[in-house]
């Protein structure tokens, strides 16, 4: 059964721009190895994490660095939670997480869907 499906797009220059003036904020987005990427890799997981919050029904007092989304064996990329993302899963009793990416012409995106 589907809890919930979210979705959101990044404009990749803006994206890039907004790290840029704000330093920081990579840190306070990304884990150690997202930080490692390129920009459009890195805007396509904000977009996955803005829709698994959205999936998840975008609760307060979730943290970012929570979510990290890794590439499987399989090359196909997958959602890792702990923390305070774990517990909102939980308490809603979900699975399994699915999430899709994807960024061309300067716009990320993702899809996440929740199951239980």
């Amino acid at each position: 059964m589907i809890v919930g499906v979210g979705i959101d797009v990044v404009d990749v220059t803006r994206f890039g721009a907004a790290l840029s003036r704000t330093p920081r904020l990579l840190d306070r987005l990304f884990t150690a190895g997202e930080r490692a990427l390129p920009l459009n890799s890195q805007a396509a997981r904000f977009a996955a994490k803005e829709a698994l919050a959205k999936a998840l029904g975008a609760p307060s007092g979730m943290h970012w660095q929570d979510c990290e989304v890794v590439r499987g064996e399989d090359g196909r990329p997958h959602l890792v939670v702990m923390g305070t993302v774990q517990a909102r899963v939980d308490e809603l009793g979900i699975t399994s997480l699915h999430v899709s990416l994807s960024h061309d012409a300067g716009i990320a995106s993702a899809v996440v869907v929740a199951e239980r």
